[in-house]
């Protein structure tokens, strides 16, 4: 209930200063499980998708979106998004073990397979997470592109700008595979990697983006 009212809350503001232009929402399927994975420019990623669906889409994201700007921890909580301390030694289990759950309840779960925000604007090698999901939950993997939001908050600003923000969402992808096979996974990860940059028309990058260092307090 409280993820409706945030989104009818929220639309007609996001629409009325970023005029989101959302392209292939078709291609979200209207039931069942599946998989979003996104380029990461921007902690608003985890806003404007999940806010121009029509479904439920889950996140995890780092505890520090739940700790700073107020808005933004109730935005993030009250759309259903899933903490998760990236500094833990288990966190990325943690995500996976997240990811199953959600995805065996028959919903949507959204992943950046760049494991972190694009320091730079290109789009980084993915990591192996995305494919292991999509082989052992066996749902398919539905490519996406955020345009524009980290010309609205780059890392490191506080106060949102104004520009035209764009998600572009592709056809559903369905794999065959081992997901215990190295080969099978990085096999996967990069079919994704290719129709995320196809619809984004990023710059690609062989090598993985570099994690954010933490913030320290003040």
């Amino acid at each position: 209930m409280l993820y409706h009212i945030m989104k009818i809350a929220s639309r007609p503001f996001l629409r009325l200063l970023w005029r989101p232009e959302v392209t292939g929402a078709e291609h979200v399927p209207a039931s069942g499980a599946a998989l979003l994975a996104s380029n990461h420019l921007s902690i608003l990623d985890s806003v404007f998708l999940p806010a121009m669906l029509p479904r439920q889409v889950t996140f995890v994201a780092k505890s520090e979106y739940f700790t700073g700007n107020r808005l933004m921890a109730m935005f993030m909580r009250g759309t259903g998004q899933v903490a998760i301390d990236r500094e833990s030694a288990a966190a990325a289990q943690a995500m996976l073990d997240t990811a199953l759950r959600v995805l065996d309840s028959g919903e949507l779960f959204g992943i950046y397979p760049e494991g972190t925000r694009s320091p730079d604007g290109r789009l980084y090698r993915g990591k192996i997470g995305v494919a292991w999901l999509a082989l052992t939950a066996g749902v398919p993997v539905i490519p996406v592109a955020m345009v524009n939001t980290d010309r609205v908050l780059p890392p490191g600003a506080a106060v949102p700008r104004i520009a035209r923000i764009g998600v572009r969402i592709g056809k559903p992808l369905t794999f065959t595979g081992d997901p215990g096979r190295a080969q099978d996974r990085r096999a996967v990860t990069d079919e994704v990697m290719r129709a995320i940059q196809r619809l984004s028309g990023q710059q690609y990058v062989p090598a993985y983006a570099r994690r954010e260092a933490p913030r320290r307090a003040a």
